[in-house]
């Protein structure tokens, strides 16, 4: 990862390296981050040119497993498919960087101190994405937030086949729901209303209080066997080590810790939302928007977003 982002920062003019680097820990900025389309802090790909915007995706690849990158990279190249379905209605405004527009290429990469040396950070982000790495002076890595969203959630390719580059995160909590006893779902669905968004958006810590819904510790073995498996999907979006790491702080005997909680509907098409919640844990998930075709979905750890816990 220190190569990547060396790699990427050497390939840079003056200009554009004092756009992409920051101090470390730079406080401010280093915990700002979106997953709305909105002009932020760092060097976009537009700013670029092909080698390194290459070099700008072998850094991003490098934070995600490959399964991972590759759905951030179909997350990227949704937002032609967005602009299109949109009438191209977005217009520009004569800037390098164009307002309110749909474009794969208004991604931002930020480096946080020497990359290798000491502590230091790097952050990608832009519509759908954000990847927030820190990686501190005495190995331990924080690699959250962590969001991949995706508008529209479901585009139909041609004949029958689909593409939904978030299928997993809505199939697996419906089959968890699913899977309930009635008085297991009583507890589980905390509102028949979905809430408009994830409930923490991009605050930069987590302020979620207590948790609710089902406790682990009150499911099933087979219903627990799938809440670990939705527990892991999202950390599978690591690479394989890192996502190892993270499965053995928050599930086994970590995980009757948790909780899982659903609002709104449970059938497809319906406007819906879950969350896995833990001392480490924060899991958010909707669909609600633009028709129930509108992904948000994010993975936190309360106690260690941006390395908080570690590097202070």
């Amino acid at each position: 990862m220190a190569e990547a982002a060396e790699g990427w920062l050497a390939s840079l003019g003056l200009a554009q390296r004092a756009k992409a680097s920051f101090g470390f820990p730079a406080d401010t900025e280093r915990t700002r981050w979106y997953y709305t389309p909105t002009e932020r802090g760092g060097l976009p790909l537009a700013e670029m040119g092909p080698t390194q915007q290459r070099l700008a995706h072998r850094l991003v690849a490098s934070g995600l497993s490959e399964g991972g990158y590759a759905t951030a990279a179909t997350i990227m190249g949704l937002e032609n498919v967005l602009d299109a379905r949109e009438g191209w209605r977005r217009g520009y405004d004569g800037r390098t960087v164009p307002h309110r527009g749909r474009d794969p290429q208004l991604y931002f990469l930020s480096v946080f101190g020497d990359p290798g040396s000491g502590s230091w950070g790097w952050r990608a982000g832009g519509h759908h994405l954000a990847l927030n790495y820190t990686l501190a002076a005495d190995g331990r890595i924080s690699a959250s937030p962590l969001f991949f969203g995706a508008n529209p959630a479901l585009t139909r390719l041609v004949g029958p086949v689909v593409l939904r580059p978030l299928a997993a995160e809505e199939d697996l909590g419906r089959e968890l729901l699913a899977s309930l006893a009635p008085d297991q779902r009583a507890m589980a669905v905390v509102s028949p209303v979905a809430p408009g968004d994830i409930l923490q958006r991009n605050r930069p810590r987590v302020e979620a209080g207590p948790p609710d819904g089902l406790p682990a510790g009150r499911m099933l073995p087979q219903q627990r066997a799938l809440l670990e498996g939705l527990v892991r999907h999202y950390l599978d979006r690591l690479p394989a080590e890192l996502a190892a790491a993270e499965a053995a702080r928050v599930t086994g005997e970590a995980g009757e810790a948790l909780r899982f909680a659903w609002a709104g509907g449970a059938e497809p098409g319906q406007p819906h939302y879950y969350r896995v919640q833990g001392p480490r844990l924060l899991i958010e998930y909707d669909n609600v928007q633009d028709g129930v075709n509108h992904v948000h979905s994010v993975w936190r750890d309360p106690a260690g977003d941006f390395g908080q816990s570690s590097t202070g």
